[in-house]
């Protein structure tokens, strides 16, 4: 079955930097989108960035020149990179693949932007 195991997260300073990873397996990666959401304590689940099977991206305007998602489809890995991050970033970061009509989620990584 389908899986999706995220890391990279933990604390930042402010201005910092993080890179989150995404495990994929149970499918065939190459050929799926795939999104990084972030949700906040009694905020629903937003879309951050997407890449598609043939790496064209999506990001939200939030955070438009700070964020990079990219896809490595020999490892079945899909990576946000995180750049000068914000206190506002903080959030736990989830994984999505849509895999037959059906949105499978990764179990999230917090990320923490404080000083």
């Amino acid at each position: 079955q389908v899986q999706l195991v995220e890391s990279g997260g933990g604390l930042v300073q402010p201005g910092g930097s993080l890179r989150l990873s995404c495990a994929a397996s149970g499918f065939t990666f190459s050929a799926y989108v795939m999104s990084w959401y972030r949700q906040t304590p009694g905020k629903e689940r937003e879309l951050v960035a997407a890449i598609g099977a043939g790496g064209i991206t999506n990001y939200a305007d939030s955070i438009k020149g700070r964020f990079t998602i990219s896809r490595d489809n020999a490892k079945n890995t899909v990576y946000l990179q995180m750049n000068s991050l914000k206190p506002e970033d903080t959030a736990v970061y989830f994984c999505k693949v849509r895999h037959l009509y059906t949105d499978n989620w990764g179990q999230g990584t917090q990320v923490t932007v404080s000083s």
